[in-house]
C-alpha cells in the first residue's frame, strides 16, 4: 500500500495561486494533506481548488492575505483557526514580491520599504503566530522560501536581497527559540524558476537589472515548469516525517544532498553547516587578518 506522506496534516501555503506556491499546494494535496491557501485574491485559486481530486478526510479552504498589510499577516493564523480547523501542521511562507529593480540609490524609498515589509516583516509575523499555535499542538513545521541575494550581494535587487537575508537569519533564530516546543523552522533556496517575478526581471531589461540577471531570467523562463520540481520535493521532505529533526537550516533544493539528512540529524544539529555565518581571513588563507 502506498502511504501518502502528508495524510492527516493541514498545510497552509501562502502565494498559492501560481508558480511555486501552486505547485507546492498541488503536491501536498496529492500526498494527502488538507490545504489552506492564503492569497491576496481568494478567487485566484478557484481553478486550483476545482482541479483537486478529493479523497476522504481532505479539505481545501482559502483565506485572504495581503503582505503589505501587517494586520492581515499578523491575524492570518487566527483567522484560519476561526474557520473551524483544529490544527495547522505546516506553514509554507512562499508569497513574495520583487520590489524595486535598479541601483539602491535610485529605487523609490517607498517601494524599497514595501518590499522589506512584504518579504521579511509579514512572513515573520505569520511565523510568530504559527509558533504559538504549534506550541499548543506540540509539533509543527515552518518552511520559509529564501531567494536570490540571501547569501551574497545581488546588485540591482537590494530590497529583495536584504529582506531575504533577514528572513534567513530570523528563521535560524526562531528555530533555536522554538526547538524545545517541537517546532521546526527551515528555509528553502529553490534556485531560478520560471515565475512572474523572473519575468519582471526580463521586462526590466539590462539597464536596470544587469546583464547577468536578464540572461538567467531568459534561460530559466525558456526551461518550463520542470524547474519547480526540486523545490517542491524539498518542501515535501521538510513537511513530512522524513524531515523530522532538521531545523534552523538554509537548504538548497538544487545543490544540497538533503535526501541524506535523515541519517545525519544529530550531526547536522551540532553543526553550523547550511547557516549564514561570517567568513574569517584565516579561513581564506589570510592569517594576517586575524589578531
Amino acid at each position: 500500500m502506498n502511504m501518502r506522506q502528508l495524510a492527516g496534516k493541514t498545510c497552509l501555503v501562502t502565494g498559492a495561486s501560481r508558480g511555486l506556491g501552486r505547485s507546492i499546494a498541488k503536491r501536498f494535496w496529492d500526498e494527502g494533506a488538507s490545504l489552506v491557501l492564503a492569497v491576496r485574491n481568494p478567487s485566484s485559486v478557484d481553478p486550483l481548488v476545482a482541479d483537486l481530486e478529493r479523497t476522504d478526510g481532505q479539505s481545501a479552504a482559502t483565506v485572504r492575505l495581503d503582505l503589505q498589510d501587517l494586520e492581515s499577516a499578523r491575524s492570518l493564523i487566527d483567522r484560519t483557526v476561526a474557520m473551524g480547523l483544529e490544527r495547522i501542521d505546516v506553514v509554507v511562507n512562499n508569497a513574495a514580491v520583487q520590489g524595486p529593480i535598479g541601483k539602491s540609490w535610485v529605487a523609490s524609498p517607498l517601494a524599497w520599504n514595501d518590499a522589506i515589509v512584504a518579504n521579511l516583516v509579514a512572513p515573520a509575523m505569520i511565523c510568530r503566530a504559527a509558533v504559538s499555535l504549534m506550541a499548543r499542538q506540540g509539533r509543527g513545521t515552518i518552511i520559509n522560501l529564501s531567494g536570490g541575494g540571501a547569501t551574497g550581494p545581488r546588485q540591482n535587487f537590494s530590497a529583495y536581497a536584504t529582506a531575504k537575508a533577514g528572513l534567513v537569519r530570523f528563521s535560524e533564530t526562531l528555530a533555536e527559540e522554538a526547538k524545545s516546543l517541537g517546532v521546526a523552522v527551515n528555509c528553502v533556496s529553490p534556485g531560478p524558476m520560471p515565475t512572474e517575478m523572473l519575468a519582471e526581471v526580463q521586462r526590466a531589461g539590462v539597464d536596470a537589472a544587469g546583464e547577468r540577471e536578464v540572461a538567467i531570467a531568459r534561460k530559466t523562463l525558456a526551461g518550463g515548469d520542470k524547474t519547480f520540481a526540486a523545490a517542491v520535493d524539498l518542501c515535501l521532505f521538510l513537511a513530512s516525517s522524513r524531515g523530522r529533526g532538521v531545523t534552523g537550516k538554509l537548504i538548497s533544493a538544487l545543490w544540497d544532498n538533503w535526501q541524506a539528512f535523515p541519517d545525519h540529524v544529530a550531526e547536522l544539529d551540532a553543526s553550523d553547516v547550511y547557516t549564514l555565518r561570517r567568513i574569517t581571513g584565516r579561513e581564506r588563507g589570510m592569517p594576517w587578518s586575524d589578531k
